[in-house]
């Protein structure tokens, strides 16, 4: 064990433990009653009252360097199992691009799951033990990213129907993307949010017109068409892609 004097009231000093040099420094203290060893993330330091010399701080940490080891694996097990621990999820869809999704599991986290999206990577934001799967959370995401989108277009598309929906539902239908019922509701599959936006106004205006013309004649569809000029191109868009939508995230309803 070595001893170096540093500039003013600091001593600093280092161990050999298990072929490993340690590091130490020590601080004065006018409030400090009796010298003690403190160990945690930011290293060893050592305690030592004003007034004492700093050469008992030396043969204090040497005598003690058992304890001083087992706090120091101690603390670096805790920094491990505090360490953020980022697996990979795969890709998903979102408004017509592949994005990556990615979990992060973090001790330090308290809250709820957290989904965000920054730099196209979906981050999932997790506790070690968290109650609800990464799948819920991110469907429950999505699902908030298309109502939010929906609701969005509903007034541009209503105020050229002259229409108004009584409620508006973000669903998880196996057959539909849309619908209109008898009542003025509307509903909308939240995978929609997965499509390119082209495709989820599609919808939205299909079934909004609906309130308006409740079938499908030739004046729903020439309607249709001067709304949303790429509604040829959206159908086809999901008749390539329907698969790939309803089986995202185990098809839940």
């Amino acid at each position: 064990m070595a001893l170096t004097q540093a500039i003013g009231a600091k001593v600093s000093g280092h161990l050999v433990l298990d072929d490993q040099v340690i590091e130490w420094r020590l601080v004065r203290s006018s409030a400090a009653k009796r010298l003690r060893i403190k160990v945690g993330p930011d290293g060893v330091v050592v305690v030592l009252p004003d007034g004492r010399d700093g050469g008992e701080a030396a043969a204090f940490v040497a005598s003690n360097q058992a304890w001083v080891a087992e706090q120091l694996a101690r603390t670096r097990k805790l920094q491990a199992a505090r360490r953020p621990q980022i697996r990979t999820k795969g890709q998903i869809w979102l408004r017509g691009e592949l994005v990556d999704v990615r979990v992060l599991h973090s001790a330090q986290w308290r809250g709820p799951n957290k989904v965000s999206l920054d730099g196209g990577v979906i981050t999932i934001t997790c506790k070690q033990e968290s109650r609800t799967s990464t799948d819920r959370s991110l469907e429950n995401w999505l699902r908030k990213q298309a109502r939010q989108r929906i609701r969005q277009i509903i007034p541009d598309v209503g105020e050229r129907v002259r229409r108004t929906p009584n409620r508006v539902y973000v669903m998880g239908q196996r057959t539909k993307w849309g619908n209109c019922s008898a009542l003025g509701n509307l509903s909308f599959n939240w995978r929609l949010i997965m499509a390119p936006d082209y495709v989820l106004r599609y919808i939205v205006t299909h079934e909004m017109v609906h309130l308006a013309i409740p079938d499908h004649s030739k004046r729903f569809w020439l309607t249709v068409q001067s709304l949303c000029q790429n509604s040829d191109r959206a159908r086809q868009w999901l008749v390539a892609n329907a698969d790939q939508l309803t089986a995202t995230l185990n098809n839940r309803p």
